[in-house]
């Protein structure tokens, strides 16, 4: 190509871009990681006030949320609307395991790796365990009730709203305001229009800035126990620097790496939990645990969903219920619409029934085999992890401790890391190709934003983490800004949804003239 086709190209590419959208969002993020070193106390103290208000005072707000996400997602797959099939195509892009594999680890799977191996243990000392029945029945339940159902229906119903602008639609921008379309009209394309899109940019940032702060010690960790090196910020960077370049490669070749990467994850992902259920020798005890939870779940769902705590006895919900259902909130900037994209060719129905099959599937699998293997240590009396926790504070310790007690606990502790290091480096790929679209003005349905622009996103999106190694209290303010970024997301939903039946009764009205 000669010098002027490429400078062509080039200026064709940034005339393309939506730069408004794209980079106040990344100054607002680097003045408040600036104020947050400058003076992280103060600030500090003013985002968990902010953080505890919207959390303590405004808490039914997020509840009433999930409970009606779930629902309205159910009504959704068996009305009417449920045989809208997204897209032209007879048959789905993908096939069922690449498409289940893909939105799997498209979403929380690195978290979620992490909560099984030790959410229990965070809920043990708990009020509201002790009054529920116990350790063995409820701290084996919770994990399943916050993982589950309903912070997945915010997964699905946005998913199935974004899947029909895409590809039945064929919207040619793919933002968070285009598909508040149906309601907001024109006023889409103004003000408020720009101020939807500049917060779901924001809280995509914020949210997965903060993501890397979960785990990454617990990836250092294990691979410092195994290889013997010492703990220090350069050799969390360089674990970092690892995941950047694995999804960064896989972002580069678009959705065919996405793709491959997702089902090697998996297997990666089948192999841990069979290392754990058969190597632990408590298959027994995890299965039948497992299946108490279940039912305990079922049973309680409502009432799990709808307690507030009224009188703050425990602040159960608002410590834990609320927080989770704040924290998938946030997600779901970048996750339903990496799902809607890849569903082309199903009917809103398979998308929100399949989704729960592989979501749940993956989820209480993990949950049951992790978490259960860990509880029988407890329960057992063959570890003290609750007093341990209570003691030192350090999960990230007391996780290498459980691993330490299975055969091969070197290969295993291997294992774990490689796996994390796959679900970060595929939840990543979702957001860097829904951050790169929504980095243009238009980009038509199917179409992929250039390698440029994704590589760029991809850079980008690791450089936050890195930064904020280097402070711990700009870490957790910036966390707080994800969690309080959720209140204006959730109005933002309901927008969409709303949106969505007024499109989607159009369509069909349409479909039968």
């Amino acid at each position: 190509m000669s010098g002027s086709n490429k400078k062509n190209t080039s200026s064709g590419l940034r005339g393309q871009l939506d730069w408004f959208t794209t980079v106040i969002p990344f100054i607002c993020i680097l003045l408040l990681c600036a104020v947050f070193m400058a003076a992280p106390e103060a600030s500090g103290r003013i985002l968990a006030s902010i953080r505890f208000f919207l959390g303590d005072e405004l808490g039914s707000y997020y509840l009433l949320i999930g409970l009606g996400m779930v629902l309205c997602s159910l009504y959704i797959a068996f009305s009417k609307y449920g045989d809208i099939r997204l897209g032209d195509q007879e048959k789905p892009e993908y096939t069922s395991f690449q498409w289940g594999s893909m939105m799997f680890t498209a979403g929380l799977a690195a978290d979620i790796l992490f909560y099984s191996l030790c959410e229990w243990i965070l809920y043990a000392g708990e009020p509201r365990i002790s009054d529920m029945g116990g350790v063995q029945d409820w701290a084996s339940t919770y994990p399943l009730f916050h993982w589950g159902p309903i912070p997945w229906s915010f997964y699905m119903v946005l998913a199935v709203a974004f899947g029909f602008m895409i590809h039945v639609r064929k919207r040619g921008k793919q933002k968070y305001s285009e598909a508040c379309r149906p309601i907001l009209g024109k006023r889409t394309d103004g003000p408020a229009g720009k101020l939807i899109d500049l917060i779901a940019v924001f809280a995509l940032l914020a949210g997965t800035a903060t993501t890397f702060s979960l785990a990454t010690p617990l990836l250092s960790m294990a691979l410092g126990t195994v290889f013997h090196i010492e703990q220090s910020n350069l050799f969390t960077i360089a674990i970092l620097v690892i995941i950047c370049l694995v999804y960064t490669v896989t972002v580069y070749f678009g959705m065919k790496g996405v793709a491959k990467l997702a089902a090697s994850c998996t297997y990666l992902f089948f192999a841990l939990l069979l290392y754990v259920l058969i190597g632990g020798g408590k298959a027994r005890y995890t299965i039948e645990t497992g299946i108490t939870a279940i039912g305990n779940l079922v049973q309680n769902f409502i009432g799990l969903s709808t307690w507030t705590d009224a009188l703050r006895e425990t602040s159960f919900p608002q410590n834990w219920t609320i927080f989770y259902w704040a924290y998938w909130m946030v997600w779901c900037v970048a996750t339903p619409f990496f799902i809607g994209s890849i569903s082309g060719g199903r009917t809103i129905r398979q998308t929100i029934l399949g989704g729960y099959f592989w979501a749940l599937a993956g989820t209480f699998t993990s949950f049951i085999i992790l978490g259960n293997y860990s509880l029988n240590l407890q329960v057992t009396g063959q570890m003290d992890l609750i007093s341990e926790y209570a003691a030192s504070g350090d999960l990230y310790q007391i996780i290498i401790t459980i691993m330490q007690t299975l055969p091969w606990a070197k290969i295993g502790l291997i294992l774990l890391a490689v796996t994390m290091i796959a679900f970060y480096a595929t939840s990543f790929d979702s957001i860097t190709m829904v951050a790169s679209a929504y980095s243009y003005k238009t980009l038509p349905a199917g179409a992929q934003p250039h390698r440029n622009i994704r590589l760029f996103w991809a850079i980008m999106l690791i450089l936050f983490p890195i930064a904020l190694i280097f402070s711990e209290n700009s870490m957790a303010n910036l966390q707080s800004v994800s969690i309080i970024a959720a209140f204006p997301v959730g109005i933002i939903m309901i927008i969409i949804i709303g949106s969505f039946f007024k499109d989607a009764g159009k369509y069909l009205e349409e479909k039968k003239k």
